[in-house]
């Protein structure tokens, strides 16, 4: 079994629902907050595609602006400035120190691998004090790639000393899972609320409705 993991950051690791007190402020509605990041993923995904890269805290506030256009709102330098200080600052789900802490004990490499920069990836991590648990955080802006692109996940493989198919990816995104099992890397779900695979991709060989039921499923396969 491959002991080297690598995780998704926002949303898989940390809650972005911690944003919703800004959209309340700025909108009126705190539920716009999804609404924002979906519009944030789809951006990343068409400069992708279209070898048009920006790198991912600039695809956040320029998604910022399209949802603020959408409602009529006219942002300030404040509003901006306030979702990029809050997306470096969002805390761990409650199951992410614990379960972590299990796969790292049993002796498994634990890296993550972000469309964030590695500064905000770093930042992020140290605010929700994980920092220490990972041997490795990763930027796909090292590759001017962005996930769900196969350079992301090659580019943590090699800088790991590891095959593309020793590698599993942990992601609460389906975009996420099918970019990595493309890739070549094996893959585990994280069904957090809202999120469902795709069932045009390839199914990953584990999923779970938390970080605990996956690390306990991939700790039984080490096993």
């Amino acid at each position: 079994m491959p002991r080297v993991i690598v995780f998704d950051v926002n949303e898989t690791l940390l809650d972005v629902r911690a944003l919703d007190p800004l959209f309340q402020r700025v909108f009126g509605d705190g539920g716009l907050r999804q609404a924002w990041f979906n519009q944030m993923l789809q951006s990343a995904l068409v400069a992708t595609v279209t070898d048009a890269y920006r790198d991912f805290g600039a695809i956040g506030v320029a998604a910022l602006g399209m949802t603020a256009a959408r409602r009529g709102v006219t942002l300030s330098d404040d509003d901006r400035q306030s979702l990029r200080d809050g997306m470096r600052s969002l805390p761990a789900h409650p199951d992410v120190a614990t379960s972590l802490g299990r796969l790292r004990d049993a002796g498994m490499t634990l890296a993550t691998l972000t469309n964030s920069t590695a500064e905000v990836g770093e930042a992020q991590l140290t605010s929700a004090g994980l920092r220490d648990l990972f041997t490795h955080v990763f930027s796909a802006d090292e590759v001017k790639r962005l996930k769900p692109s196969p350079e992301p996940y090659r580019m943590a493989a090699e800088r790991l000393g590891a095959q593309i198919g020793d590698v599993r990816l942990v992601a609460a995104h389906a975009w996420d899972v099918a970019g990595a099992v493309r890739a070549g890397c094996l893959a585990a779900f994280v069904a957090r609320p809202g999120q469902v695979l795709d069932p045009l991709a390839p199914r990953p060989d584990i999923v779970g409705a938390d970080l605990r039921e996956v690390a306990d499923r991939i700790l039984a396969m080490d096993r």
